[in-house]
């Protein structure tokens, strides 16, 4: 057991702290709207990646590359849609940090909690993460029982989104800096997405 479990914080520490799309998204919203509007973000991993465990773990084993292939190209396709939306938001002049707690605020945080549940989906990540990587040690888990597959999974995920609430606490902190080096940052995740984007739609890697 614990050696399952010195395994899923390894695993989460790397998924959250290694960059990546998904990351990029939620520092950007950050710095734009503040960390209640992106820290519940961090949660849509727990929604997207239910389906994709039983899909790739349990049912196919592992997706054929095609498949991968699509939802890759998909993925960048949709990366390229935020990082539009977010580049007209900047050229409008768009506030920092203006986010309230009135009707608007609320819509804004669910359309921003949205967009992360159809990045997750659309993403190739999780899939190849659990075909590939966490699926073998969470179905060899199962083998020994069901609490040690419990084990492992709260150990991935509690230091997977430990990871993630840090980074969102990390770039509040920055974000209360003077604006023009905010809107700076906001303009390099801006050029990451874009990065990310095209090279998922490529096939490439970074």
């Amino acid at each position: 057991m614990l050696a399952l479990i010195a395994r899923g914080v390894s695993l989460g520490f790397a998924a959250g702290a290694l960059p990546g799309p998904f990351q990029s998204y939620i520092i950007s919203t950050t710095l734009l709207r503040g960390w209640r509007v992106s820290l519940p973000v961090i949660a849509s991993p727990l929604i997207v990646d239910g389906p994709v465990i039983l899909v790739v773990v349990f049912l196919l084993g592992q997706l054929p590359p095609a498949v991968i292939r699509l939802i890759q190209a998909v993925g960048g396709v949709f990366l390229l849609y935020i990082a539009w939306g977010t580049w007209r938001s900047l050229r409008a002049g768009a506030a920092i940090g203006t986010a309230d707690q009135n009707a608007a605020a609320q819509a804004t945080r669910r359309g921003v909690f949205a967009r992360g549940l159809v990045m997750n989906a659309l993403s190739p990540g999780p899939y190849l993460f659990w075909g590939t990587v966490t699926g073998p040690l969470l179905v060899s888990a199962l083998e020994q029982s069901v609490l040690h597959a419990l084990g492992f999974l709260a150990a991935f995920y509690g230091t997977f989104l430990t990871v993630l609430a840090l980074i969102v606490l990390a770039f509040e902190r920055l974000r209360r800096l003077d604006e023009r080096i905010t809107r700076a940052l906001v303009w390099l995740t801006l050029a990451v997405l874009v990065l990310f984007g095209v090279t998922l739609i490529l096939g490439v890697d970074l």
